[in-house]
């Protein structure tokens, strides 16, 4: 589960543009909870509004630190903060782990499923992509 969030998180990198489209998106657990924030020019924060990191326009995710905690490549490669491989986005919201095995999916609507179809959050109003990189924070 955890690898599947990194993952998912990770995917809103691969279209950083979209994020200055909006102000700030909320992010919601499975129970329609908010648990954060994400904000136009980038900065990820928790329910509480303190920064907890940084998703960059060149795929760089960072931590509130500024410390790189990982990548996407735009062939929707995820890497770890080494440049290790740890799974792919494909274009249909599928992710899959190094392997190619399925873990979970992001759909159109922002809903994200773990690979049974269960929902583990969502986000409202945001591409699926968008909503990838926030679970990294969130749910990691």
């Amino acid at each position: 589960m955890r690898l599947l969030r990194l993952i998912i998180a990770l995917v809103v990198v691969a279209t950083s543009a979209s994020l200055h489209e909006v102000n700030a998106q909320s992010v919601y657990n499975s129970n329609n909870s908010t648990v954060g924030y994400v904000r136009s020019d980038g900065r990820v924060e928790n329910n509480n509004h303190s920064c907890i990191g940084y998703i960059r326009n060149d795929g760089r995710v960072e931590n509130s630190n500024h410390s790189c905690i990982g990548y996407i490549r735009s062939d929707g490669r995820v890497e770890n903060s080494n440049h290790s491989c740890i799974g792919y986005i494909r274009s249909d919201g599928r992710i899959e782990n190094s392997n190619h095995s399925c873990i979970g999916y992001v759909r159109n609507d922002g809903r994200v499923e773990n690979s049974n179809h269960s929902c583990i959050g969502r986000v409202d109003g945001v591409t699926r992509e968008w909503a990838a990189a926030f679970f990294f924070f969130f749910f990691n």
